[in-house]
């Protein structure tokens, strides 16, 4: 694997470990969130950073297989460009759905 989507798995990797770290101390509970424009925020940010990186792995290796990866990218560029749109609930549905699968995989391409 070559030395750029290493960095960019990595990229992914601590912004998935960012957005948990935002619920460290509590239960994460969608209500909690949605009251909090910070995390929504930072929450948002890291999956601008998530959806870059992954476009930038696909766009440099095509045979590198990420659950929902092109939805993610989807999500990133809704989030940038359509920012009045973005929905808490989308968001929300990936902090608990997809995102720890898609640690999973990372992990797994980096051999962690």
């Amino acid at each position: 694997m070559d030395n750029d989507i290493k960095a960019w798995l990595y990229d992914i990797l601590n912004a998935i470990m960012e957005i948990e770290s935002f619920f460290n101390d509590s239960i994460k509970e969608f209500a909690k969130y949605q009251n909090d424009l910070r995390t929504r925020r930072a929450v948002e940010r890291n999956i601008e950073i998530i959806g870059e990186a992954l476009s930038r792995i696909l766009k440099r290796d095509e045979t590198i297989s990420i659950s929902n990866s092109r939805k993610i990218v989807d999500t990133r560029n809704r989030i940038i460009h359509g920012y009045d749109s973005v929905s808490d609930d989308v968001i929300w549905g990936i902090v608990i759905r997809h995102l720890p699968i898609l640690q999973t995989e990372i992990q797994e391409l980096l051999g962690e």
